[in-house]
């Protein structure tokens, strides 16, 4: 598998804290998940899709009464639940992706009305939502203060299991593409383009936003998620 000279450093949750440069991390883990939230509602509002785990986000919120950023919280929370049999340990950076992406998505979608030319539907979704998906979850990795929930667990799935990364990513999302189209969830043209492309944006973005940390080593299991067909840093 393919991966990118971009060295992400082997930390537990402490040790990324101390690890240097904690200003310049912090700005840019924040500026990424803002940025992925708003990405996310640019997808929305192009209704001609969304990414595999917000088909699952859609589906549920037409069966509860809460915004799509709350059950993006939410079902944030819930994953992690399953990080405790797998033994991970969530970073700030996990945390922060829980706290901060759904609020952003609220935030956004609250601003952006929703467009009825087909032109501005298509840019919305492909340059705003899916490129700038990719620019946002390379300045999230880069930041190196944990995953998110959902890479979280399939990482863990995959240490404990010994199951291919891109296996575990694969059946993941299909899952809950499955689930959520069954829930109701908006499935289309975007799902598909964010499967093929999401992979590749980011893995040649990340070198550009890898903030490199003393003592860093090269992680193969880590790099490798960028070299699959999907990529999701929540």
């Amino acid at each position: 598998m393919q991966t990118t000279g971009a060295l992400l450093a082997d930390l537990g949750p402490a040790a990324q804290l101390r690890a240097g440069r904690l200003p310049r991390r912090l700005t840019q883990l924040f500026a990424g998940l803002v940025l992925y939230g708003a990405s996310m509602a640019m997808m929305i509002r192009g209704t001609l899709g969304l990414d595999p785990w917000d088909v699952f986000h859609s589906g549920v919120t037409s069966h509860v009464p809460l915004s799509f950023g709350a059950v993006v919280t939410l079902v944030g929370f819930v994953v992690l639940l399953a990080w405790i049999p797998l033994k991970q340990a969530p970073g700030l950076g996990t945390i922060a992706n829980v706290l901060v992406i759904g609020a952003a998505t609220d935030a956004t979608l609250a601003v952006i009305p929703k467009p009825s030319d087909l032109a501005v539907r298509v840019v919305l979704t492909l340059a705003g939502g899916v490129l700038l998906n990719g620019i946002a979850g390379a300045m999230y990795i880069g930041a190196q203060l944990g995953p998110g929930p959902r890479d979280g667990l399939m990482t863990g799935i995959s240490r404990r299991t010994g199951l291919s990364i891109r296996l575990v990513r694969t059946v993941q999302e299909i899952t809950v593409v499955v689930i959520g189209f069954a829930l109701g969830g908006s499935v289309g043209v975007t799902t598909l383009v964010y499967a093929l492309t999401i992979g590749p944006i980011v893995q040649f973005l990340l070198p550009r936003f890898v903030v490199t940390l003393a003592g860093s080593r090269d992680r193969s299991q880590d790099l490798a998620l960028t070299g699959g067909n999907t990529l999701s840093v929540r």
